[in-house]
């Protein structure tokens, strides 16, 4: 398959109308294994033109791919389900070893994939239509919805199988033709699920993998035969998306950065608590866009709360994701590693208490990007560590006096991705989930990513766009709405009549 098999290929190339096709700008990038610092690819970066070719690819294939029977299109979706899970083990080893994650998490992520899979084989069913017989006499009217064509999905590092998933499954399901951008840092499962999709049965053309930088992305924004963009990233770049896309007269759903918090009241379970705050806040090395960055500790749960994390962050194991017995892993990029441990020396700086420095931790002088857990206590807004989404495995504690003054903190914070409450009370989780201004809330769920036949997004500046990923709302993003008003009259009973045409 492509060289992936064994030992990286010394260059990684794009995939258009099935098969690898080279980059044409002659410029490349490495990719790295984080957990050691080594560059294990080079992966060559798409020019303007490379990605038109994978356009006009998409392009021709989609006309008969829109053709297609659902019960085909479902058809080869399963078979392409069956690969991916029969494959996972493979797929979890290229996220490793170009993300950083533990193998646990890798296949967690490979089987949170594959629930969109099984979603989008249902794709008979979910795109039945609406049907109105006798609106008037001798008229029935029925809704219809068609595929938009082209359309294109640019995604992130940190979710490199997942995510490519989360987007293509509906939009090939619904008759489209689709162009991935994946991530420079994390290529080589989407090319992985191309061939899969391919060995399913997938015509060629349909689905088409470019590379690439900032390029290759404004090209994806602009081209005219392109309809559609999803992307997933940060909420800069988000807002460029979709105000570049939209400027260019595509739909876009763009989602874009979080900072999420955890709730705890009194009444809470400490060790519950504690063991989910852990669980969401340093898993994946905290670069997880539903990862809990900020505990709001209700009165004098505090310090019962912090004692509890800080017991469990002494017990984590930091190492390559290689290691069976690794908890976490490394951070992404050098660069991003050292922008997250400076976090912490400015937080100390603006009166907070780094009550854990990760980087005082063995584990952080390792090979390769590596940054163990860290905790910062007594942090307000206004904090930087507060302000920013920092990414990485530092979670921050604010001491707030009652749950009034909690919820204000999150419904004034400007991103409104996910967040969480943990309490063993009833009517304060109900009131929560309807007091709170956030697109997806757990109650005693730290990370609540809605199952695959619901939809995934956030409010505020953690969406841009009107639709949510994956789920009904995907399949509605993916499609057009066309209605149909039909009659089949006696042709000796017709007439002229220039009046505004009413139910009769």
């Amino acid at each position: 398959m492509s060289g992936l098999e064994g030992v990286a290929p010394s260059r990684i190339l794009h995939w258009v109308n099935g098969q690898t096709a080279a980059a044409t700008s002659g410029r490349s990038g490495p990719v790295m294994n984080p957990a050691s610092g080594e560059t294990v690819a080079e992966l060559g970066f798409a020019s303007a033109a490379d990605v038109d070719r994978a356009v006009e690819a998409a392009a021709s294939a989609g006309h008969e791919w829109r053709a297609t029977a659902l019960s085909r299109r479902s058809e080869i979706l399963f078979r392409f389900r069956e690969l991916v899970a029969r494959n996972r083990g493979r797929i979890a080893e290229l996220i490793v070893r170009e993300n950083g994650k533990t193998m646990n998490d890798a296949l967690g992520e490979v089987a949170r994939g594959l629930e969109n899979v099984e979603f989008a084989c249902g794709i008979p069913h979910l795109l039945k239509g609406g049907y109105t017989e006798q609106a008037s006499r001798g008229v029935d009217v029925y809704q219809i919805r068609q595929p938009l064509g082209v359309v294109a999905g640019i995604t992130p590092f940190n979710f490199p199988g997942m995510v490519p998933l989360w987007m293509l499954a509906n939009a090939i399901a619904c008759g489209n033709a689709f162009v991935l951008k994946p991530s420079e840092k994390t290529p080589s499962a989407s090319m992985y699920l191309a061939e899969l999709l391919q060995e399913a049965g997938l015509p060629d053309g349909v689905l088409n993998v470019v590379h690439g930088d900032k390029a290759a992305v404004d090209r994806i924004l602009e081209h005219p035969r392109i309809k559609a963009v999803s992307f997933v990233g940060s909420t800069p770049v988000a807002r460029y998306i979709y105000e570049t896309a939209t400027r260019n007269g595509k739909r876009v759903q763009a989602l874009g950065g979080a900072k999420n918090h955890m709730l705890v009241l009194p009444d809470a379970d400490i060790e519950m608590a504690a063991d989910a705050a852990v669980s969401a806040g340093y898993g994946a090395a905290g670069e997880r866009c539903m990862a809990i960055s900020v505990v709001l500790a209700v009165g004098s749960v505090a310090d019962a709360l912090i004692a509890a994390i800080r017991a469990r962050m002494s017990r984590i194991k930091v190492g390559p994701g290689s290691d069976a017995d690794s908890e976490m892993g490394p951070l992404i990029t050098r660069e991003h590693r050292d922008r997250v441990a400076a976090q912490l020396d400015r937080a100390a700086e603006q009166g907070a208490t780094v009550a854990v420095d990760g980087r005082k931790d063995p584990a952080t002088n390792r090979k390769g990007f590596f940054l163990a857990p860290s905790l910062i206590d007594h942090v307000k807004p206004g904090m930087q560590c507060y302000d920013q989404e920092i990414f990485g495995p530092v979670l921050s504690v604010v001491r707030v006096k009652d749950y009034a003054e909690a919820i204000g903190l999150i419904n004034e914070n400007p991103f409104g991705n996910g967040t969480a409450i943990f309490t063993q009370n009833g009517g304060a989780a109900r009131q929560f989930q309807f007091d709170v201004e956030v697109g997806m809330v757990g109650i005693n769920v730290p990370i609540p990513v809605p199952v695959a036949y619901y939809s995934f997004g956030g409010w505020k500046s953690s969406l841009f766009g009107d639709l949510h990923m994956y789920g009904p709302e995907g399949v509605q993003f993916y499609t057009r709405a066309k209605v149909v008003t039909s009659r089949w009259p006696d042709p000796a009973a017709s007439k002229v009549d220039l009046g505004f045409p009413q139910v009769r």
